[in-house]
């Protein structure tokens, strides 16, 4: 059994449901996966409401959390997929992350700056679970000098303003994880993409060549990359 977390970004809405049932249908052959949430149309509410009503950054934080929460019921709501409020490897079938009530008890590593989202949310989760990160967002992957980066050490990216989170990225080098950039704007292709270990830009914490987690390499393994 493999077992997987997978990030759902709020640009994934209109066929967000689709991903979470495309993953209960693996689950049915014997993987596992927790689903973050992304925060979704509810976290973009919480920027303006922070900007427009000038929100003090602990409160805004707590906002967005619970926005994470709202979406995270929205992908479960009619897909098979459970809900948990706890940060623990789910042993069948997907879960949805709900973020609140865990980060209450312990979040002492996401800043409370806007550079660490729900990107940095589930990269804290994959670095406590010692599990696998995979980003299912509205781009192929990492863009770099107008090419999608195949590999990339996530020290690279700091500074740089791409498809994942600064929070996220300092997380990843901090605890050596890996974490796999996927397109989800087309679910079929998106779940055939994780099981082929296919696509994407691989984005490691330890850096390119070094030894280390690698999602491609560990998730559904002994499947044949060459066809």
């Amino acid at each position: 059994m493999t077992f997987c977390i997978v990030k759902i970004g709020g640009s994934l809405l209109d066929v967000s449901r689709d991903i979470v049932e495309g993953l209960v249908s693996r689950s049915e052959r014997g993987d596992a996966f927790l689903v973050v949430p992304g925060g979704g149309p509810m976290a973009d509410l919480v920027r303006r409401l922070y900007h427009e009503h000038r929100l003090s950054e602990e409160t805004a934080h707590w906002m967005a959390i619970l926005a994470m929460e709202e979406y995270g019921r929205f992908l479960a709501d009619g897909t098979g997929a459970g809900m948990t409020c706890e940060i623990a490897r789910t042993a069948s079938g997907v879960e949805i992350l709900l973020p609140y009530l865990p980060l209450m008890r312990d979040d002492r590593e996401l800043e409370r700056t806007w550079e660490y989202t729900s990107d940095s949310v589930a990269a804290l989760v994959a670095a406590r679970l010692s599990a696998d990160l995979v980003k299912a967002t509205d781009v192929d992957g990492v863009t770099l000098d107008g090419r999608i980066a195949d590999e990339i050490s996530a020290e690279e990216l700091i500074g740089l303003e791409t498809c994942i989170d600064q929070g996220s990225l300092r997380i990843l080098m901090r605890y050596g994880r890996s974490c796999l950039i996927l397109n989800g704007r087309d679910p079929q292709r998106f779940i055939a993409s994780l099981r082929a270990r296919k696509g994407g830009t691989l984005i490691r914490g330890r850096g390119v060549g070094r030894s280390g987690p690698d999602v491609r390499e560990s998730l559904y393994p002994g499947i044949d990359q060459s066809t």
